[in-house]
C-alpha cells in the first residue's frame, strides 16, 4: 500500500474515532461508561434547543420612558441637595413631566443665582419658560434618546447576568427591535421562579421612615394580604406629599400566614443599590437566611455618614417598592457591610442575592409574549426528526446502491461518515440542536450525495472514452473538483448570511448546514477517493462497477 493512501486512511480513522468520542456524552451509553472515561474524556455533548427539550420563550419590552423619568427624579433630588449646599434653598424640586423638572424658589430674587448653579452643573437640562419664582428645565432630546437606547442595552446585559447565575445551559438572550428582548431558556422546569427572576426590577433603595408624622403612629401593626386595597382606600388620602405607604411581608412561623406590615416612608432616597459590589446568602443565629451586602468605597462613606446622622431612627431597605426590613440605626456603621433580613426562604434569599449582584434593571420590563414549551412536544419533535433523517438516509442509500452499484456503496459509506463527523463536531462545539438544525442535517445528506453524483458522472465519461479505471477515477475527481467547490461555497455563503442575520432556530439551521457543507467537501473529495485508491492498489481493477 502506498504511503499516501495509508496516511489518508489513518486520517479518516482518527476523524471517525474523535467524532465518536465527542458524541458519546449525547448518547444513552454515556452514563454506563467507567469513571476514568468521564474524568479524562469530553463530558459535554449536543445541547437540545427549546423546541426539543421544552422550556421558556419570552418576549419582553423595556419601558424606556421610565428610565428617563427615573433619571429626572434622581436629578431633582440632586439639584435640591446642590441648592441647599449653595445656600439657595428651594421650596421644592420635582419632576413635572416625562423629561421636565420644576424648581420652586421661596424668593424670586434668588432665581438668577439658582439658575446659574443648575445650568453649570447639569448641562443636559435646557431651561424653558419659567413663570414667577419657578425654574423649569427640559432634558435634551439627544440625551433622552441616549437614555432610552442605553436602557434596553443595559436591561439585556442585566438579564443575561441573572440567567448566567441562575444556571441555564445555552440560553438565547438577544435584542429584537429598538426596545424588545427575546429570551429562550431550554430545559427550565421552574418557570415561575425564572420569570420572577428575569422581570424583577431589583431597584434597591435606602429610605428613612417618617416617624414624626402623626399618621405613622396610627397605622396598624399588620394587615392581611387580602386587605391591602381596603387599607389603601382608608389611609392613602392621608399620606403627606413627601411620603409613601409601603409594606413589609411578614410570615407567621406558627401558622404560615402571610401578613403585611405598613410603614410611612419618606419618598427621598438617601442611597441606592448601585454602590453594591457583592451580595451573599448567610444563615443567622436563629437559622434564618439573610443577604449580606458589601458596598464600594463611595457607598461605604455615604452609608457611614447616613447612619451617623440618623442614630435611633429607622432605615428602610426597599427593593422594588417592597420593604425587606426597617431596622433602628443604633450606631455609626463603617466598612460598607450591611444585612437584608426578612421573612423569606433560602431560595428566595438566593434569588434576591442574584438580582442584587447582577444589578438593577434600568427600567421596568413588560411581558409581551410568554410561552412554556412542554417536554412531550420536544420528545415528539425529536422522534419525528430522527424518523425523517433515517428515512431520507435509507432512500438515498438504496438509490445510490441501485444506480451506481459498487461506487454507490462507497458513496453511502461517505454519507455515513459525513453524519458521524457532523454530530461529533456539533458535540465538540456544545452546539444547540433545534428542529431547523435537524432540517439542516437532512439537507446535508442530499448535498453529500449530490457531490458524489457529479464525481461518478465524470468518471463514467472518462470510462466511455476508453481510459483505464485508475486514470478514469483520477480524471473524474479532477474535473468535478471545481464544480463541487463552487456549489458548496455558494451554499456556504447563504448559510453564513443566515447565521449573521437570523435569530434563534434560523441560526441553528445555518450552523448545521455550514458544518455539513464543510465536512461534505472532506468526505466527498478525500473519503471516497482514498477508498477507490485503496481498492485499485490492491486488486488493479480492469472494470469499475459504476
Amino acid at each position: 500500500m502506498k504511503r499516501g493512501i495509508r496516511g489518508r486512511l489513518l486520517l479518516l480513522s482518527l476523524t471517525i474515532l474523535i467524532s465518536i468520542v465527542f458524541f458519546l456524552p449525547s448518547t444513552p451509553v454515556y452514563p454506563t461508561l467507567p469513571d476514568w472515561w468521564k474524568k479524562y474524556m469530553p463530558g459535554r455533548g449536543v445541547t437540545l434547543g427549546l423546541d426539543l427539550q421544552g422550556g421558556i420563550h419570552m418576549v419582553l419590552e423595556v419601558e424606556e420612558e421610565k428610565a428617563v423619568e427615573n433619571l429626572v427624579e434622581r436629578t431633582a433630588s440632586s439639584i435640591k441637595e446642590l441648592l441647599d449646599v449653595e445656600k439657595l434653598p428651594a421650596e421644592s424640586v420635582k419632576r413635572t413631566g416625562p423629561s421636565d423638572l420644576t424648581v420652586a424658589l421661596p424668593e424670586p430674587d434668588k432665581k438668577t443665582d439658582a439658575a446659574k448653579k443648575i445650568e453649570a452643573n447639569y448641562p443636559n437640562f435646557v431651561p424653558k419658560e419659567s413663570p414667577g419664582n419657578t425654574l423649569v428645565y427640559h432634558l435634551r432630546e439627544g440625551e433622552v434618546n441616549r437614555i432610552k437606547d442605553s436602557a434596553t442595552t443595559q436591561a439585556l446585559e442585566t438579564i443575561r447576568n441573572r440567567i448566567d447565575q441562575f444556571g441555564v445551559a445555552e440560553p438565547l438572550i438577544q435584542r429584537q427591535g429598538p426596545r424588545q428582548i427575546v429570551i429562550q431558556l431550554p430545559g427550565v422546569k421552574d418557570s415561575k421562579r425564572a420569570k420572577e427572576l428575569i422581570g424583577k426590577t431589583a431597584l434597591l433603595e435606602f429610605k428613612l421612615l417618617d416617624e414624626d408624622n402623626p399618621l405613622s403612629r396610627t397605622l396598624p401593626l399588620s394587615i392581611t394580604a387580602l386587605n391591602e386595597e381596603t387599607f389603601m382606600a382608608e389611609y392613602g388620602s392621608k399620606v403627606p406629599e413627601g411620603d409613601d405607604l409601603m409594606f413589609e411581608r411578614v410570615v407567621d412561623k406558627a401558622s404560615g400566614e402571610v401578613r403585611k406590615r405598613p410603614y410611612l416612608i419618606k419618598k427621598r432616597t438617601i442611597m441606592t443599590g448601585d454602590v453594591l459590589t457583592d451580595a451573599r446568602v448567610n444563615i443567622g443565629q436563629f437559622n434564618e437566611p439573610y443577604v449580606a451586602i458589601r458596598m464600594n468605597s463611595t457607598g461605604a462613606q455615604v452609608f457611614e455618614r447616613i447612619t451617623a446622622e440618623n442614630i435611633k431612627k429607622r432605615l428602610a431597605i426597599v427593593l422594588d417598592s417592597n420593604v425587606y426590613s426597617a431596622p433602628v440605626i443604633q450606631d455609626r456603621i463603617a466598612g460598607g457591610n450591611a444585612q437584608i433580613t426578612g421573612s423569606f426562604t433560602t431560595q428566595e434569599a438566593n434569588d434576591l442575592a442574584i438580582v442584587l449582584r447582577a444589578g438593577a434593571l434600568p427600567a421596568p420590563v413588560r411581558t409581551l409574549q410568554d410561552l412554556t414549551v412542554g417536554p412531550s412536544l420536544g420528545q415528539d419533535s425529536i422522534r419525528m426528526g430522527i424518523q425523517a433523517t433515517v428515512l431520507a438516509g435509507i432512500l438515498v442509500i438504496i438509490f445510490m446502491m441501485v444506480y451506481y452499484r459498487m461506487a454507490g456503496i462507497i458513496a453511502d459509506m461517505a454519507l455515513i461518515l459525513n453524519l458521524i463527523v457532523l454530530m461529533g463536531v456539533l458535540a465538540a462545539m456544545s452546539a444547540t440542536l433545534t428542529l431547523p438544525g435537524i432540517a439542516g442535517i437532512i439537507l446535508t445528506i442530499g448535498m453529500g450525495v449530490d457531490s458524489n453524483v457529479l464525481i461518478f458522472e465524470r468518471i463514467r465519461e472518462e470510462l466511455r472514452q476508453g481510459k483505464p479505471v485508475r486514470l478514469a477515477i483520477d480524471g473524474g475527481y479532477d474535473k468535478a473538483f471545481l464544480t463541487i467547490v463552487d456549489s458548496h461555497v455558494t451554499t456556504l455563503i447563504t448559510a453564513l448570511v443566515l447565521f449573521l442575520f437570523g435569530t434563534g432556530p434560523i441560526k441553528g439551521f445555518a450552523v448545521s448546514l455550514s458544518l455539513g457543507i464543510a465536512i461534505n467537501l472532506f468526505t466527498a473529495l478525500v473519503g471516497t477517493k482514498v477508498v477507490f485508491d485503496f481498492i485499485n492498489s490492491r486488486w488493479k481493477l480492469q472494470r469499475l462497477s459504476i
